[in-house]
């Protein structure tokens, strides 16, 4: 998959928790920094809605954050920054 080629910038993302982001959460930003639905997310990395959604709020709790569209521009900010 050719868009998760930056999965190894992601983890810097982490600021607010002592609990690491797996690589599937880290894959789930990575999909919707690009501006996709969760149902996109789900078809692109294969599962289930629901599962993104779980995904999703965990990724929200672990970095100290509200919402999709902080998490898409902390990704963008930090992605761009360690480029």
């Amino acid at each position: 998959m050719e868009h998760l080629h930056g999965l190894r910038k992601i983890p810097k993302l982490r600021a607010h928790t002592d609990d690491p982001l797996t690589t599937r959460e880290r894959q789930v930003i990575l999909v919707l920094s690009e501006g996709v639905t969760n149902k996109e997310i789900h078809r692109r990395l294969r599962l289930a809605e629901g599962t993104v959604k779980v995904h999703l709020h965990r990724i929200y709790r672990k970095l100290g954050i509200a919402n999709r569209t902080a998490l898409a521009i902390l990704a963008h900010t930090k992605i761009l920054d360690a480029a």
